[in-house]
């Protein structure tokens, strides 16, 4: 098994505290952070993702993989910025207005992070108006809401008509989800995807994004 194989291993197996000390050994020995990146840390969380999404494991396990990366991730940063390491795109993430529920969205970033994506989680209870902000501020190519609460739906289709009446709405991929969304609402408000999970949703997220810059 190489090291870029063991790594990728350790992180699919939750192993925290062994990750940083792998991620150091494959640097020692010279591998490059990209492939470190690509084919250790990302290949085991895009492994969790299928799982997960097969439901062959459940949100503990995801979470604690999710964790494992964070700390391969915090050895590995200063390296990738070394060698000028390209991020898969941008996403603008939270809860929306009115709601305080967050278990569902840090999975989703967790995911964006796992597909190669810069995430902006911008936390629960977030207002259209800052949405849209941030977005604008840090360049990003999705913005993703998150709603657990029915009676918070609404805030969805703020952000939509925020965007129409900006004149912004081809610039951003709007991406909603949560327990009571459905493909029918997303449709209705206007946004561009529903998805059922966390692992659909960087899926398609990392789609758009490849298409979007062919």
């Amino acid at each position: 098994m190489t090291i870029l194989q063991e790594i990728s291993e350790c992180l699919q197996k939750g192993k925290v505290k062994q990750i940083k000390a792998l991620v150091q050994q494959a640097l020692d020995g010279g591998e490059d952070p990209k492939a470190i990146l690509n084919e250790g840390l990302l290949e085991g969380m895009s492994v969790i993702g299928g799982r997960f999404k097969r439901e062959e494991i459940f949100v503990p396990d995801v979470l604690i993989s999710a964790r494992t990366m964070s700390m391969g991730l915090s050895v590995l940063e200063p390296k990738l910025v070394e060698v000028g390491n390209k991020a898969v795109g941008k996403i603008v993430l939270g809860t929306v207005k009115g709601d305080l529920h967050d278990i569902g969205k840090n999975l989703v970033a967790m995911m964006f992070k796992g597909a190669g994506f810069e995430v902006y989680d911008l936390g629960v209870d977030v207002d259209a108006k800052t949405f849209l902000e941030k977005a604008e501020e840090v360049g990003a190519d999705i913005i993703g809401m998150s709603a657990l609460l029915s009676t918070t739906m609404p805030a969805m289709k703020e952000l939509v008509d925020l965007l129409e009446e900006k004149g912004l709405r081809d610039k951003y991929t709007v991406m909603i989800g949560g327990a009571p969304i459905t493909d029918e609402f997303a449709k209705e408000i206007g946004a561009d995807y529903y998805t059922p999970d966390a692992a659909s949703a960087a899926e398609i997220g990392k789609t758009c994004v490849l298409e979007k810059s062919v």
